[in-house]
């Protein structure tokens, strides 16, 4: 029988640092790509990555065992995102400038080009919107854990997800008609 994240970490606030090492190889590569769909950046990424689990550490006598080790540790990531984005002082991280972001030869519609139009889509997005999407439909958190980070309703991250896909939807469609 496995043992479970919210085990792990308790045994972790305890002082057993080698069961972080177990919560680092079920968490890392969800983290970093929820850092990538944030940033579009590699490097930056890494950093938040790594700098996510220096606070998991750093803060493990925070943890609350009757609370989702993966809330808990998507909450500190979220937070970190929210610094990073202060720091280089961006209303719109990815929006400022397109320069990143690919021309999209429209001449073939295969599934590399939808995926393609999609995340430029998704780039588009205002941060908190790109973020909420990305937790709920990317990472696959629940919508009680995002309720629970942003200390909201379920309904009304409900509600926020459904208007952010019809938006999505319009984003989308306007790419293909340019």
């Amino acid at each position: 029988m496995e043992t479970s994240d919210e085990q792990l970490m308790s045994a972790v606030k305890k002082g057993d640092l080698e069961k972080l090492g177990i919560l680092y190889d079920r968490y890392n590569k969800r983290i970093y790509n929820y850092f990538i769909r944030c940033t579009s950046d590699v490097s930056d990424s890494g950093d938040l990555t790594q700098n996510t689990f220096i606070r998991v550490m750093k803060y493990r006598g925070s943890y609350q065992k009757d609370k989702r080790f993966e809330t808990w540790i998507f909450q500190i990531a979220r937070n970190l995102v929210k610094d990073h984005f202060k720091k280089l002082k961006v209303v719109h991280s990815r929006m400022e400038t397109n320069d990143h972001i690919p021309d999209m030869v429209h001449e073939t519609d295969d599934g590399q080009d939808r995926e393609n139009r999609l995340y430029q889509a998704i780039d588009r997005l205002p941060d908190d919107k790109r973020e909420l999407i990305v937790m709920s439909k990317f990472q696959g958190l629940k919508y009680e854990q995002i309720a629970e980070m942003r200390a909201t309703s379920v309904s009304a991250i409900k509600v926020q997800v459904h208007r952010i896909i019809k938006n999505l939807r319009e984003i989308y469609f306007e790419q293909l008609e340019a």
